[in-house]
């Protein structure tokens, strides 16, 4: 069976269980993120079903799509339940080792690191982390092997 090509883009989506508002502001401060568009429950332009949000949920985010260097990521606080991160991370490849340090710093602050930033056979510079949200990240910095 031949598959059919999908045109189209793969972006990840995180859920963040009522702390996406913080966590965008934490990108926003610590990578550059921009927020392109960002809209809370309260303001859907359709009710939502009975019982679907959890008390308080009304001024959290619904859905929300921010620029992170040339990439989109989109995030929501979710409809309540537990947040897991398992099983894959964002990697950031930037073009310099200081941009590289300064966004490892930036992440790990509060989070975990899993691997410390350092050379590689693949890379000047690569570490990877969890940031204080859960979120794995793999950082790394552009490598041209015919360099």
């Amino acid at each position: 069976m031949n598959a059919q090509k999908i045109v189209g883009l793969v972006e990840p989506y995180l859920f963040f269980n009522g702390r996406c508002e913080e966590a965008i502001e934490f990108y926003t401060k610590n990578l550059g993120a921009e927020v392109i568009m960002s809209i809370r429950y309260k303001d859907s332009p359709e009710p939502h079903p009975e019982g679907m949000l959890p008390p308080g949920y009304e001024n959290k985010i619904m859905h929300a799509t921010v620029k992170i260097g040339k990439s989109k990521v989109m995030a929501s606080d979710g409809c309540g339940g537990e947040t897991k991160f398992d099983g894959f991370s964002l990697s950031l490849a930037v073009e310099t080792e200081p941009e590289a340090e300064r966004a490892f710093a930036a992440l790990s602050a509060g989070g975990t690191v899993t691997m410390p930033l350092s050379k590689t056979f693949w890379s000047p510079k690569f570490g990877m982390l969890t940031d204080k949200f859960g979120v794995g990240w793999m950082i790394s910095v552009f490598h041209d092997p015919n360099s």
